[in-house]
């Protein structure tokens, strides 16, 4: 690092054209980038539905319904009339009602009730549509237009162009909240007034070089085009604090402004990259996952904690030697006490701390594992009283809660589906069959069909069998629902049949999620403890600091728990990751601190001491991401970014806590044990 701060300090103007150059590419690049809210593309690829969704659009032109539409008080004439109109939106693949499975001519009252109140009950129509993916936000609108306010729509289709218009609304918002409340923290934590614009100018470029980045992927995830800024701002504001706190500290001893900054950059270079490679490996770690939300959100965030390093390292130290003169100018006096109290606390409550410790890591640990979990964008908005929570919940209490499952089997033997058909109608989820057996009839030749209701139905090597569940589209029931399909088709056509729809993809999600929980949280804690490991030179320290986060985290996660509140899959999957890789920073910190207080200190006031060195910092950072974490929870409407919100606020508090009460405890008891684990330490 000394050549490097050398040759830093030695070609300032040059590096800054090089930042400048890659901003200004940044900003054209980040144009580039587009948005998927649509998470069954992350499915894997090995997954049974994800198979099934490629072979169908490989045999038949139109896809799965992803969209319904309800029109209130409307005869069954005025209903044909919406379908006409709606049918003609551009975008429009295919609409389905009463009329495709029976005649309209014929009274209602000789048809079997339960086929027609699948689609016309008290006076409403229900439409099955399926909306082009390409053009869902034009035809979403039009479809609007046509129906009016009043009337209702509920799918992915319409999820997915409503995430996209809300999400991209409320992250603006959010930031204009956190922002100012961020400089406020920093205001209060530093000396200076200017040393806040420098932190989150820096970071703030940071983030700009790692959005332009992303058109390298052409595409990222709306999970992580939502937090991730917000993230990286909260979790990356670390290395500057760190770099700034040491630079004021060699201004005291170093004549020349630069030798102070090559001082600073020797001396905090170590921290601030053990700090940022933990986290760079928690979001790393996402990579593994096979549900490809987490490898999307895993490169996006490990590489803006690489840039928001490079920025810190390389950036940051040319701003403050051309701008310290400012720095000074806007010196102001300490707003923050000396915490000598609250160091007398840590250590009366120190013996307390690990009865707690004890008591709740088992417990935790199982009850964060027997979370319930949502899945799939059906549960994606929270609130229910307005918008598209509010037109779900009134479809579903209207029609209840339906959705479609599609079954391909291999085409020629219509005797033997017609029986499998049969078999099906039987089971009480299936509330429809819409099928060629079933609407033009088994006896019929395929010949004198009209093209486009056979394409519709008969592919060159599939029967398409259109199931309506009467069920909704997740949970326990559903699944087994999904099971019990999967029984009846296997029993005629062995592994020979194709099954896809939401309900479907969900279920393959659900078997997804374990395992991949399982192996992210295995390879993250590994990596970070071989991280300590050589960071510390200690067989000991790794495994109490590691302890004292993943207790944090299981805490977390119980809420959730006891809370009896579903937990949507995606937040629980990256919560682990983000938690682990964030505030692993404060106990390395505390530790770091600790050993070296120790070397002339004894054990208890070791441990005063090092609260008061260490509090500024992590109530700093923790602060940071506990406001960042509770603004994009509490006013994001998307229940994915709002659970993560919340889960990362939550968490960056009670990892606080325990690092300031039950890590000194334990670096206590532990004291003889950390000595001689412990390479290069002398204790007094």
């Amino acid at each position: 690092m000394k050549k490097i701060s050398e040759l830093l300090m030695k070609n300032k103007k040059k590096i800054l054209i090089i930042f400048i150059i890659a901003i200004l590419f940044s900003i054209f690049a980040s144009r580039l980038v587009t948005v998927n809210y649509n998470m069954m593309d992350y499915l894997p690829d090995d997954a049974k539905s994800t198979i099934s969704l490629e072979i169908m659009d490989k045999e038949y032109n139109t896809a799965i319904p992803n969209l319904r539409v309800v029109v209130k008080n409307v005869s069954i004439t005025e209903a044909l009339e919406y379908k006409e109109k709606i049918a003609s939106v551009e975008g429009v693949e295919e609409i389905s009602w009463i009329d495709d499975t029976v005649s309209t001519y014929i009274p209602l009252e000789t048809l079997d009730e339960k086929s027609l109140e699948t689609w016309y009950k008290d006076g409403n129509a229900i439409f099955s549509v399926v909306v082009n993916e390409d053009l869902q936000t034009k035809a979403i609108d039009k479809i609007r237009q046509i129906i009016g306010e009043e009337n209702l729509m509920s799918g992915d289709s319409y999820n997915n162009v409503a995430a996209e218009t809300s999400t991209s609304e409320e992250i603006s918002k959010i930031m204009l909240f956190i922002v100012p409340l961020i400089f406020v923290i920093l205001l209060i934590t530093t000396t200076s007034w200017f040393e806040p614009v420098l932190f989150l100018g820096t970071i703030g470029i940071a983030i700009l070089l790692n959005t332009g980045t992303n058109a390298f992927f052409g595409s990222i995830s709306f999970v992580t085009n939502a937090a991730g800024s917000i993230l990286q701002l909260a979790v990356s504001m670390d290395y500057s604090i760190f770099l700034l706190h040491r630079f004021a500290e060699e201004r005291e001893e170093k004549e020349s402004i630069e030798d102070a900054m090559k001082s600073a950059m020797q001396k905090s270079y170590k921290s601030i990259l053990s700090s940022g490679l933990t986290t760079v490996i928690g979001f790393a770690a996402l990579i593994l996952m096979k549900f490809k939300i987490g490898p999307d959100m895993g490169i996006v965030m490990a590489k803006s904690i690489v840039l928001s390093l490079v920025c810190v390292l390389f950036l940051l130290p040319i701003l403050a030697v051309y701008s310290y003169k400012l720095i000074d100018k806007t010196k102001h006096r300490k707003l923050l006490p000396e915490f000598n109290r609250f160091s007398k606390v840590v250590v009366k409550l120190k013996n307390i701390a690990i009865v707690v410790f004890l008591v709740l890591i088992i417990p935790c640990n199982l009850a964060s594992k027997e979370i319930g979990f949502s899945y799939g964008a059906s549960e994606i908005f929270k609130d229910k009283t307005q918008g598209v929570g509010y037109e779900k919940e009134e479809i579903e209490r209207l029609f209840g809660k339906s959705n479609q499952v599609v079954l391909m089997v291999p085409k020629g033997d219509f005797a033997k589906e017609e029986k499998m058909i049969n078999e099906l109608k039987e089971l009480p989820e299936v509330a429809n069959v819409v099928s060629y057996v079933t609407n033009v009839g088994s006896e019929i030749p395929m010949e004198y069909v009209p093209e486009d209701i056979l394409s519709d139905l008969i592919s060159e090597n599939y029967s398409r069998i259109l199931l309506y569940i009467d069920r909704p589209v997740q949970g326990e029931e559903t699944f087994k629902t999904v099971e019990k399909l999967r029984d009846v088709s296997s029993k005629y056509y062995g592994e020979k049949y194709q099954m896809c729809g939401e309900s479907v993809n969900t279920y393959d999600m659900k078997e997804t999620v374990i395992k991949d929980n399982i192996i992210v949280n295995i390879v993250a804690i590994v990596s970070i403890a071989i991280i300590l490991l050589f960071n510390f030179k200690s067989l000991s320290l790794p495994i109490i600091l590691l302890l004292v986060i993943e207790l944090s985290i299981w805490i977390n996660l119980t809420f959730p728990y006891f809370g009896g509140e579903n937990l949507n899959y995606i937040s629980y999957l990256i919560i682990s990751s983000i938690q682990l890789g964030a505030t692993i920073d404060y106990a390395i910190l505390y530790t770091d601190r600790y050993l070296e207080n120790r070397k002339v200190l004894e054990k208890i006031d070791t441990v005063k001491q090092t609260t008061k060195d260490t509090i500024l910092s992590i109530l700093t950072s923790a602060g940071i991401l506990t406001i960042a974490g509770f603004f994009l929870g509490k006013m994001s409407t998307n229940q994915v970014i709002s659970e993560l919100g919340i889960l990362v606020s939550r968490g960056a508090v009670i990892s606080e806590l325990l690092v300031f009460f039950v890590l000194p405890a334990l670096l206590v008891v532990f004291d003889k044990i950390i000595k001689k684990t412990t390479k290069e330490v002398d204790f007094k």
